[in-house]
């Protein structure tokens, strides 16, 4: 859910936001998709810790000292970092969404998408052990 809903997002929402200068396309999609998208992120968070703490010992979380230890913290700091940018965007950048910050909320788009693309790969690399 998380993945897909930014992807939809930055890739048909926001280029559409953008070239009619109208900040409340995005305000209507983000109207809808919080509430399935903040559920979404509750439920990774939760499931994420869980996961971390059944494979490594949360001691060791950001050792680093081994292939599993690397992904896991990987995957944490990039929960984190979804995090801290779905609250800075929920609390300092929609509601003060207008034409003039568009290119701001384009950025935070981008990076939150990003990161949930991270996410989601770091995910496979671990359950194919890629990595």
């Amino acid at each position: 859910m998380w993945v897909g809903g930014h992807l939809v997002l930055a890739l048909s929402v926001l280029p559409k936001a953008l070239k009619e200068k109208d900040p409340e396309i995005v305000r209507v999609f983000e109207s809808h998709f919080e509430r399935i998208g903040i559920p979404a992120l509750l439920i990774q968070i939760i499931t994420g810790l869980r996961m971390a703490g059944i494979y490594v010992d949360p001691r060791d979380w950001f050792s680093f000292n081994n292939v599993m230890t690397s992904h896991i913290s990987v995957k944490l700091i990039l929960l984190i970092v979804t995090v801290i940018l779905a609250i800075h965007a929920r609390l300092f950048i929609i509601p003060k969404l207008n034409k003039d910050n568009l290119s701001l909320l384009r950025l935070h788009i981008i990076a939150i998408t990003l990161v949930a693309l991270a996410l989601m790969f770091t995910g496979l690399n671990f359950r194919l052990d890629i990595m």
